[in-house]
């Protein structure tokens, strides 16, 4: 089964104007300067701890409150919800394209490489039946998940290549995928 509606479906592009690149430059400048000095100046200004809760409602929907953003996580009418948002794991695709973008553009930056556009999409494979219990012997999670990085610019594609190695080094949700995250779970 497919939960994608339209897979050749992409986010509309977006006309990009010179000051709004040298906007993006000067925000990553400032940003990665005022890191390097408040982690220089005591390195425990390094270590973050996010903090996100959510609370169930509908039929399988989660309503979540990340700061002061909230949004709604929901299932298709397939998997048992009401079609009413995202799904889970297409929010975790959502969050791996979103910060392979952030890292994209943070290490151009830093690497001094133009890059005018990235445009990524995800897919992953995901096998049902350990989630309900058909078969306890597979994942729940992901069996497999792959990436379609576009990157536009005038630079080589070597220059590209050593960009995504920098980026693949550095990607904090990439790095959630590829490695175990130990998680512990208390029941209050």
């Amino acid at each position: 089964m497919t939960l994608i509606d339209d897979p050749t479906a992409t986010p509309a592009a977006s006309a990009e104007t010179a000051a709004d690149a040298a906007d993006r430059a000067a925000r990553l400048t400032a940003a990665g300067t005022a890191w390097h000095e408040r982690i220089a100046a005591a390195p425990a200004n390094a270590e973050l701890t996010y903090r996100v809760s959510g609370r169930g409602t509908g039929a399988v929907a989660t309503r979540i409150i990340a700061g002061k953003h909230r949004f709604t996580v929901d299932e298709p009418a397939a998997l048992a919800g009401d079609d009413a948002a995202a799904s889970p794991v297409e929010y975790a695709l959502g969050a791996l394209i979103s910060c392979q973008v952030v890292v994209y553009r943070l290490y151009a930056q830093a690497l001094g490489i133009v890059l005018d556009d990235v445009e990524i999409n995800a897919e992953g494979d995901l096998d049902v039946r350990k989630l309900f219990g058909i078969d306890e012997s597979g994942r729940a999670g992901f069996s497999a998940v792959r990436l379609d990085v576009r990157l536009s610019g005038p630079e080589s594609k070597e220059r590209y290549a050593e960009l995504q190695a920098a980026v693949d080094a550095h990607c904090p949700v990439l790095d959630l995928f590829q490695n175990p995250v130990p998680v512990q779970v208390t029941l209050g």
